[in-house]
């Protein structure tokens, strides 16, 4: 593990990955899937076991997750063949990925994006963890998932994929000054004026008198996470109609698929997470799915930029947005080198030049 070392520092790219993956710096219950690495992150799969629990926790500075298993569990669920997930309910996953991380690497976790669009609430655990989905430098020890499906009951199997860890050497998120400078000479939002505070302003589409969004049917079949092009729309959104009205009245406890008004690029050089709450913008959380690898958005011959899914659930109370609101912020943060391959480039990545999209599970219309 000592000779591990990568110049420099940033969010590590794929080489650099594979270089932890040939280190044993990364373990794997099973061989890895072939795809499993992406630009600037490791999606990470469900073992073969599920803990229904009586309760979200985190195991405090001196316990691991097992001990905390033991006291909470309510049964385990078999997940070799697969099996449903139900809404409402909270499932700790052990992992088929572990750490032994070098002292000067820490690591992120974030739901992939089809995760974060079928609304399922994910977060990292790891031993002797005081926050969700943090890992220090230098953990060495098994990592566990978890899952609390919101809206829709889902099926998952062990191998599943809903969650991905990013590794960073440092940390370099931009100042506003850089992200001024980079928006200027990049273009990272389609906009000339951008309110720029600890981020790049994201703001929302309402306008015009097509479908501007989508919100979750409550009491819907279940939604196998590994099948896609699989089911009909209709059956579990409900389209809300522009009508040229330029506002939606946000309900608590209801889930909507909405999407940026201006174009997001990030550039091979940089990585970027969307902020998923955000209390001086408003009552709601947006985005669960928060990382924008490189190259999303991007292309080399110009015309840059691909609109923003937002996943959005509002608190509390009723809250109405209008077009052009800011309804989030994109905070970009430097990769330690450009990947080998960026978003989109000939990967299989499902969101590229995106505009309003559901998850890949849906049949296209």
């Amino acid at each position: 593990m000592s000779a591990l070392s990568f110049p420099g520092t940033g969010i590590l790219n794929d080489a650099d990955i594979a270089a932890l993956v040939q280190a044993e710096a990364i373990g794997f219950d099973r061989p890895r899937d072939a795809d499993q690495i992406q630009p600037a992150s490791l999606d990470l799969r469900l073992g073969s076991t599920a803990y229904r629990v009586r309760a979200s926790f985190l195991p405090g500075p001196n316990r691991s997750v097992k001990e905390r298993l033991d006291h909470l569990q309510l049964h385990q669920i078999d997940l070799s063949e697969g099996a449903v997930l139900e809404t409402g309910c909270v499932y700790i996953v052990p992992l088929m990925e572990s750490l032994k991380l070098p002292d000067f690497i820490a690591a992120a976790a974030n739901p992939k994006s089809s995760t974060g669009r079928l609304d399922i609430f994910t977060r990292i655990i790891a031993d002797r963890a005081q926050q969700f989905d943090k890992i220090p430098k230098g953990y060495q020890g098994p990592l566990y998932l978890e899952v609390s499906p919101r809206t829709f009951p889902i099926f998952a199997r062990a191998g599943s994929r809903l969650t991905q860890i990013r590794f960073r050497q440092g940390r370099v998120v931009l100042s506003d000054e850089e992200h001024r400078a980079l928006h200027a000479a990049e273009t990272l939002v389609a906009s000339q004026d951008p309110f720029i505070a600890d981020g790049i302003a994201v703001s929302i589409d309402l306008a015009g008198d097509g479908i501007v969004g989508y919100r979750a049917k409550r009491h819907a079949a279940v939604i196998d996470v590994d099948q896609r092009d699989a089911l009909d729309m209709l059956d579990f959104w409900e389209p809300i109609p522009g009508r040229g009205r330029g506002e939606l009245i946000l309900d608590p406890d209801e889930f909507y698929i909405l999407v940026s008004n201006e174009a997001v690029h990030v550039p091979p050089l940089y990585a970027a997470e969307m902020v998923p709450f955000d209390p001086l913008v408003g009552e709601f959380r947006v985005h669960y799915a928060g990382f924008f690898d490189p190259g999303f958005g991007h292309s080399e011959v110009g015309g840059t930029g691909s609109r923003a899914v937002l996943e959005v659930r509002s608190h509390e109370v009723p809250f109405i947005v209008e077009h052009g609101q800011i309804i989030g912020r994109l905070a970009y943060e430097k990769m330690r080198a450009r990947p080998t391959a960026l978003y989109g480039s000939g990967i299989g990545s499902n969101y590229q030049a995106q505009g309003l999209k559901l998850s890949k599970h849906f049949k296209a219309v």
